[in-house]
């Protein structure tokens, strides 16, 4: 798991967070960082219940590939792949 979440700098959590290739560390900073907006306005923009979100993101829920992408997307980031040489 990234050391720990800075409010200022969200984007380099997840990053950080992705670089772990943990799935439960992606949901988990992606949940921290979507507590710290509007969860209801997210959880609409996803197309899920707020509960059930804040359950994905647990970092204890197991969410579909899919839900992680809208999650991403409705944070104003995006995947990008890059070479693992990188």
């Amino acid at each position: 798991m990234p050391e720990r979440f800075d409010v200022d700098n969200p984007d380099n959590y997840i990053a950080a967070a992705f670089e772990t290739d943990d799935p439960a560390s992606i949901a988990k900073a992606l949940g921290e960082v979507a507590r710290t907006r509007n969860m209801s306005k997210l959880a609409k923009d996803v197309g899920m219940n707020r509960s059930a979100l804040y359950r994905a993101l647990s970092g204890d829920g197991n969410p579909e590939f899919a839900t992680i992408l809208k999650v991403v997307r409705a944070l104003g980031l995006k995947l990008t792949p890059v070479s693992a040489a990188n």
